[in-house]
């Protein structure tokens, strides 16, 4: 983990959140700035800059990540209408924290230009 990184100071306990769910591998927690109703980060706890940092080990996390979207989504009752799952990857694709972390959105209609 990062000294400095703030998904990092999460997962340590350090910083406060209130947690939707963690494990020994992934803590998801509501989105400070949500751009819908539903706005969950979804954040492994080993710290990987971003998706061209992430290793074949890293695999099984990546994919407990997306069915742990899959569910947080259900449980959020969004499921059915439908949401997004997304990664920021770098400066140019929106990535603001430099951990790599994944988005889970809905609750609205979401503009399908995006994606």
């Amino acid at each position: 983990m990062s000294e400095e990184c703030i998904f990092c100071r999460i997962a340590r306990k350090e910083m406060p959140t209130q947690p939707i769910y963690e494990d020994h591998d992934l803590i998801a927690f509501a989105d400070i700035h949500p751009v819908a109703p539903v706005h969950v980060l979804i954040v492994p706890k080993e710290h990987m800059v971003n998706l061209n940092e992430a290793g074949k080990n890293d695999v099984p996390v990546l994919g407990k990540a997306l069915r742990l979207a899959a569910k947080i989504a259900d449980e959020k009752g969004v499921a059915e209408s439908g949401y997004r799952v997304v990664v920021n990857n770098g400066e140019q694709g929106g990535q603001v924290v430099p951990h790599l972390h994944l988005h889970l959105i809905g609750g609205r209609p979401l503009d399908p230009s995006m994606g």
